[in-house]
């Protein structure tokens, strides 16, 4: 039981994640014809598709895409692992929550890489194969800022920008697990060294009552 209540985390992230992609995916438009505001011009429900790497972020070679999609595979299988590793170990259950968070937005945008070409229709034009092409359904658009940097800021200055990251549920169970491990890391590692620092002092005291 104590594996199951992680991995099912893990399932609950992905199986949220693929509702909702699909969900948009047959019920909206794409692009602004078919946006939604929920707060304003600040956070909106908009479809599109992101060939490329999370918050909208791409990969300019033409393979760039297959190597994202096998390093994302060997990723999952890597992270699923040292869950298994982790909770063996005892370690801070807030740790293994975002483990598990983490492993389930992985896996959520790995079935979009590999399947969504295929089943879907959505690899980008011109891709070797639908498989590991497919395109990640990104649907939560937060405007945060756009303009021109001031021409005073080293090597960026004068240029115009927009920050304006648009992502789904997957990664944004990846950046809460990561962020919630950078947060509390205190916490969570001192836990563990106390627990070493514990068995350590129970195998010194069974040491010298054999010994006397």
């Amino acid at each position: 039981m104590k594996y199951y209540k992680y991995y099912l985390l893990s399932l609950g992230v992905i199986l949220l994640d693929q509702v909702v992609k699909l969900l948009v995916h047959f019920n909206m438009d794409m692009g602004m014809p078919g946006q939604i505001h929920v707060i304003g011009d600040f956070f909106k429900l908009y479809y599109l598709t992101n060939p490329g790497m999370a918050f909208g972020m791409k990969l300019g070679t033409e393979y760039g895409k297959l190597f994202l999609t096998l390093f994302r595979l060997v990723a999952m299988v890597g992270i699923g692992y040292y869950l298994y590793t982790l909770i063996n170990k005892g370690v801070h259950k807030g740790m293994l929550i975002c483990i598990a968070m983490i492993l389930g937005g992985a896996i959520g945008n790995v079935i979009d890489s590999t399947f969504y070409g295929v089943f879907l229709d959505n690899a980008p034009v011109g891709s070797p194969t639908p498989w590991f092409y497919g395109q990640v359904v990104d649907m939560f658009y937060v405007d945060i800022w756009e303009g021109h940097i001031p021409d005073w800021i080293p090597f960026m200055g004068g240029k115009y920008m927009s920050l304006w990251p648009v992502f789904n549920i997957a990664d944004a169970s990846i950046f809460i697990g990561v962020f919630a491990i950078l947060t509390f890391q205190k916490k969570f590692f001192h836990e563990e060294v106390e627990d070493k620092s514990t068995e350590e002092g129970a195998i010194q005291t069974e040491t010298v009552e054999v010994e006397a």
